[in-house]
């Protein structure tokens, strides 16, 4: 093995990339046209443009054109394809990767708990292919687990259901990282949940089969790192705690779990190497399972993922160990570098993964261009897996995970401290990311304190992404930014402008200031009118939002940032270090890892925005595409009833209507492009005028 194309994208590729050169191995990048100048391109030694990351065919020959004798699938894509991994087997190529067999066992959830049920791991009682399980205490063994080959009908799962009792989690057969999962509360949601479930998981695996598994009370979710060679070592390279999670996507793991002892630490890494032994397994990977907080003892198999994981670098942490490393050994036919007894970990180790999403908007998925960047490289026990860089194009053809920051300290507190210090170093302008969000989860007293489970982050993310006074003072050094008439251009570089001060939109005349410049805004939370009088560049500005008091504010460039990029901005008598970056259609700020984006309101000076003023249509809550409309024009509709459903990066959104009314028009049809805010339906409120309705979405995470 001397060349190893890399067929994925974004952070995982570079970090592929890496350790193939740490190897003396040479490195072949694929890409598809828009991203021809990403970051992970440029990382590897050769790149093949090939047209899609989906397309086997064209892997393989960007393969055999660059000379490549290997093939690394990192993680998502084709890396869970059996098919796939068995034509690059039969094209003569190493597969860097499971054996096909292994993957497609693994790949099927309801085959998988029959395996590993018979290898005397526990299971969560569910639905398999043919009926319910049994009504046994969970974790009893393997009841309902039998043989069947066809899917059950959603009119089974329903009569299911009600054997296993609610709540259920509904999941998809095929795949995993939380695509198509939904926790059902009551029989009367299963038949609609099952329908959008079976649409999600057919768009992401090509495949609708569900199953049903009984929800476990105050769930965590804690995994172990698996690793067998092709000589027969199977080991397990400590666990990982996985509890902090939004719509079943993983957003903050580490290393180890804080919830088990280690008699159970013990128990839990000897089932997962008889899980990897059940199915024959080689290289790298993980057995996930499912612990009630109110029995840490005890503990159910959900899934094994056959590839390297996104939080594998927790693991790497506290090992020392290179996993991808230890990934290219196997596939050459090295045996396991060490035995169970000489792996050792040593302190904690937390990540945070950093997604292109809104937290204001009920998370949908962002796009747009990275305009300004600053990420916390070179601090003490911090590690950054990223592919960002700016200028680079975030839509939402690909999944929103943007970069991971990763923190080791000797203990938890330490590691939770360092990493929310480089989450608050860290800045990106230009695409709106859960950064800001992830500093306050892990801050929040029931994270420090390690009282984790699944349902945490929906439980308090409503209070973590409340307006605050961050918010107002974001609104006026908006207005510092658009009055002192830094870089006008709008092009986020040169030096700060010099104007005349006849140019300036504060009413300045020679006599004084005669009347406030007053910029309509539209905030995270809705629209803002920012009234400034005077020059904040030179100290004397007086700044107002919505009317409220005026306060004094000064902002200067800071000397020794990329000219005019971050000011020094002083409020109430306090400097604090702000980003800023000027764009056609919005203006942003932002400091200690939060971000702000305002939209520049073309409505009447000093007035609200017309868009909230007058009547208005259903807004789409992100960019993506319509996948189903589940109304028509001269419709009755109630509050809460679905409208129309978007899907962006896999994640789909359901538009519901805030108000009863008649739906007047419907402006857009199944596999409809649309951009963020624009109209897809428009509600005539009972007894009033058209409603802006709620655009909260209750979609599933990718």
């Amino acid at each position: 093995m001397h060349s190893v194309l890399i067929a994925n994208r974004g952070e995982i590729a570079v970090r592929v990339a890496r350790s193939v050169a740490a190897r003396g191995l040479r490195s072949v990048a694929v890409y598809t046209p828009d991203d021809a100048a990403a970051v992970h391109v440029r990382a590897a030694d050769v790149a093949v443009a090939v047209p899609s990351y989906l397309d086997p065919g064209a892997l393989l020959a960007a393969a055999r054109a660059a000379g490549a004798d290997a093939v690394h699938p990192g993680y998502g894509f084709l890396s869970e394809h059996p098919a796939f991994a068995r034509a690059v087997v039969d094209a003569g190529l190493v597969w860097i990767g499971p054996p096909p067999d292994a993957v497609e066992l693994m790949g099927d959830k309801i085959r998988a708990k029959r395996a590993v049920a018979a290898a005397g791991v526990p299971v969560v009682p569910g639905t398999d292919h043919t009926g319910p399980a049994g009504d046994g205490p969970a974790g009893d063994g393997p009841a309902g687990i039998g043989p069947g080959d066809a899917g059950l009908t959603d009119d089974q799962l329903v009569a299911a259901a009600d054997a296993i009792g609610f709540p259920v989690l509904v999941k998809p057969s095929a795949g995993g990282g939380g695509k198509g999962m939904r926790r059902v509360d009551r029989p009367d949601d299963l038949p609609a949940a099952l329908a959008a479930a079976r649409r999600e998981a057919a768009g992401a695996f090509g495949d609708d089969t569900l199953l049903l598994e009984r929800w476990v009370p105050r769930p965590r979710h804690v995994e172990v790192q698996v690793f067998a060679d092709t000589h027969g070592a199977v080991v397990h390279l400590g666990d990982r705690e996985c509890s902090l999670q939004r719509r079943h996507q993983k957003i903050v793991e580490e290393s180890p779990s804080p919830l088990l002892d280690q008699a159970t630490r013990d128990r839990i890494g000897e089932a997962a190497v008889a899980v990897a032994r059940s199915c024959g397994y080689v290289g790298a990977g993980t057995v996930e399972f499912i612990v009630s907080a109110d029995q840490p003892d005890r503990f159910f198999f959900l899934e094994m993922n056959t590839r390297l994981q996104v939080e594998h670098p927790v693991t790497e942490a506290v090992t020392g160990i290179d996993l991808v490393d230890w990934q290219l050994r196997v596939a050459a036919g090295e045996p396991l570098p060490l035995r169970q007894d000489q792996v050792a970990c040593r302190g904690h180790a937390v990540e945070a993964r950093i997604y292109a999403e809104d937290p204001r908007r009920d998370f949908v998925p962002s796009a747009g261009t990275v305009a300004v960047l600053d990420q916390p490289t070179g601090r003490p026990g911090i590690r950054v897996d990223t592919a960002l860089a700016e200028g680079a194009a975030v839509g939402t053809g690909y999944d929103p995970l943007l970069a991971k920051v990763i923190a080791w300290a000797p203990d938890r507190a330490a590691a939770l401290d360092r990493l929310r210090q480089a989450l608050a170093h860290t800045t990106v302008l230009g695409v709106t990311t859960n950064v800001g969000f992830l500093v306050a989860l892990l801050g929040h007293p029931d994270v420090a304190a390690g009282r984790l489970d699944t349902e945490l982050v929906g439980r308090v993310a409503a209070g973590l992404t409340a307006p605050g006074p961050d918010d107002a003072e974001a609104a006026v050094v908006a207005g510092c930014v658009l009055a002192a008439g830094l870089d006008p251009t709008g092009s986020g570089g040169g030096e700060p402008a010099v104007l005349d001060p006849w140019d300036l939109p504060d009413g300045w005349r020679l006599g004084g200031a005669v009347e406030p410049a007053v910029f309509g805004l539209v905030a995270p939370d809705g629209p803002v009118a920012v009234a400034v009088c005077g020059r904040p560049a030179a100290g004397g500005a007086s700044v107002s939002v919505d009317g409220g008091p005026p306060v004094a504010v000064a902002a200067l460039p800071v000397p020794t940032a990329p000219a005019g990029r971050d000011l020094l901005v002083t409020v109430h008598g306090v400097t604090s270090r702000w980003a800023r970056w000027v764009g056609p259609d919005a203006v942003w700020v932002g400091r200690a890892g939060r971000a702000w984006r305002f939209g520049l309101d073309r409505g009447p000076a000093g007035g609200r925005s017309s868009r909230a003023a007058a009547a208005g249509p259903v807004a789409s809550p992100m960019p993506g595409t319509v996948v189903a409309v589940h109304v028509a024009a001269g419709d009755r509709v109630a509050a809460g009833q679905p409208l129309v459903a978007v899907e962006a990066m896999k994640m789909e959104h359901v538009v519901r209507a805030d108000v009863a009314g008649t739906v007047k028009e419907v402006l857009v049809h199944d596999g409809d492009a649309v951009a963020l805010d624009q109209p897809l339906a428009v509600v005539d409120r009972d007894g009033g005028d058209p409603a802006i309705t709620d655009r909260d979405g209750d979609g599933v995470g990718a």
